[in-house]
């Protein structure tokens, strides 16, 4: 007698919102059906249901697995750095200097889009935003001690200017990347944190 397949379900998550990201950076959220999103994972139509009930649902794991790949990327590009160094280096895998992270801020900007009428979605990302305000602050906190940041600078309100650059660059580069060049954004980036170093 056949023993019953053991499924993953774990992974069928997995697969199911990996193959959401896809289809939204290619197609944006008004292409990302259910239909398509289990055609890309190799899924029978409505077999989705088990693991996302909602389409809400499979978007909201969507961004937070976006969030947490550029956190992993963070770690490591952070990992032997402190104060404005470890800021600069958060900053250039928040911005979309490729392609990879500008197929992440394609999803992101899909996810605000729900989140903007959704509570249980605009609590996550402003969640996740506030984790990246407290790395932020610790961060120039440091420059601070080292007196490498500049006397009197407003650490909370320089984080939310810097946060809010960020996230603008997000959604500037993919509406007009010929404006947002990497170049573009590398020379804006430099002019915020040059803000912040202390005069010699």
């Amino acid at each position: 007698m056949a023993m019953p397949k053991v499924v993953d379900h774990g992974q069928r998550r997995q697969e199911l919102v990996e193959a959401t990201w896809r289809i939204i950076a290619r197609h944006g959220l008004s292409g990302a059906t259910m239909r398509q999103i289990a055609a890309e994972a190799g899924f029978a139509n409505g077999a989705l249901k088990p693991y996302f009930p909602t389409k809400g649902e499979l978007i909201e794991a969507t961004y937070a697995f976006v969030f947490d790949r550029t956190n992993r990327r963070v770690e490591v590009a952070t990992r032997d750095l402190g104060g404005l160094a470890a800021l600069e280096a958060f900053c250039r895998e928040v911005l979309p200097l490729d392609a990879e992270r500008l197929d992440e801020a394609r999803v992101v900007i899909s996810f605000w889009q729900e989140a903007a009428h959704d509570p249980r979605g605009a609590d996550l990302n402003n969640a996740s935003m506030a984790q990246w305000r407290r790395s932020m602050t610790g961060w120039m906190e440091q420059a601070r001690a080292t007196g490498e940041l500049e006397p009197g600078v407003d650490i909370p309100g320089v984080g939310d200017v810097l946060l809010n650059f960020l996230l603008g660059s997000q959604i500037s580069a993919v509406i007009d990347r010929s404006a947002t060049a990497p170049a573009d954004l590398e020379r804006q980036l430099a002019a915020q944190l040059e803000r912040l170093r202390a005069r010699r």
